[in-house]
């Protein structure tokens, strides 16, 4: 039986995980067990901050349409239950950009809401 040799694998494996960690600082980059463990670690992160990214929009919108009701003379939570009451089905992305880009729009919203 003919002998195998395992360098291309080792070194193929090798070449993927330091390709993963360019740009790390210090050993995180240039060696293999360290770099394994740097990528982990980033993934744990990664994986917690994409649900934390879609939390801290949500808070912003918020802010945003509180800030541009209240200049309407009206608090983000009695905005939010007159349009519910009203059937007007904007979500909270929607009616952020309009009082951010389209405060004449927003303006006529609540006003529909609130009559």
């Amino acid at each position: 039986m003919a002998r195998v040799k395992r360098g291309t694998t080792a070194l193929k494996r090798r070449r993927n995980v330091l390709k993963q960690v360019k740009g790390y600082r210090f050993g995180r980059s240039t060696k293999e067990r360290i770099a394994k463990e740097a990528i982990f670690h980033a993934g744990t992160h990664a994986f917690r901050d994409r649900k934390t990214k879609k939390r801290i929009a949500r808070n912003v919108w918020s802010l945003r349409i509180n800030a541009a009701a209240r200049v309407e003379g009206v608090s983000y939570s009695k905005l939010i239950g007159a349009l519910k009451k009203a059937d007007i089905a904007l979500d909270r992305k929607s009616l952020a950009a309009l009082a951010k880009d389209y405060p004449d729009t927003f303006k006529r919203v609540v006003a529909q809401a609130s009559a």
